[in-house]
Order: C-alpha cells, then structure tokens, then sequence
C-alpha cells in the first residue's frame, strides 16, 4: 500500500528483492485501503503485497524470501 502517509516496508523489501534476483517488477500499487481490501478478498489472501512470477502466486514478503533462497 502506498499512500501519502504511508509506504507498506513490506512491498518495498520484495520489490527490493525481486530486483536485486534480477526479476523485472511489474508493480501494482494499492493506494487506498479499499483497494486492499477488495484485493485481499478477490485474491483470498490474508495479507499484502503479494508476488507473482509467471503468473504463479508466490506469497507474500516470507515466502517470496524462502522462494528465493530456494533458487
């Protein structure tokens, strides 16, 4: 979630990460807490961000860091 006020650090470190493995970002930013939650609930997740890699759902922050550490 980005806002004014607020920058998810979880978002930032995966996309940080997701850089650094050499993957190209295709960011979605959530910029208001309706849109997070209308995501959360299309996507039947529980938290955010989320990662995706062709199209496969990864997780979020935790799992994109052992999915990564597995690779």
């Amino acid at each position: 979630m980005v806002t004014p006020e607020h920058t998810c650090p979880f978002g930032v470190a995966s996309l940080d990460l997701l850089q650094q493995a050499g993957y190209q970002v295709e960011d979605h930013q959530l910029t208001t807490r309706s849109e997070v939650d209308s995501f959360m609930q299309a996507e039947g997740v529980e938290t955010t961000p989320q990662t995706y890699i062709d199209g496969k759902r990864i997780g979020g922050h935790e799992e994109l860091v052992a999915f990564l550490g597995e690779k």
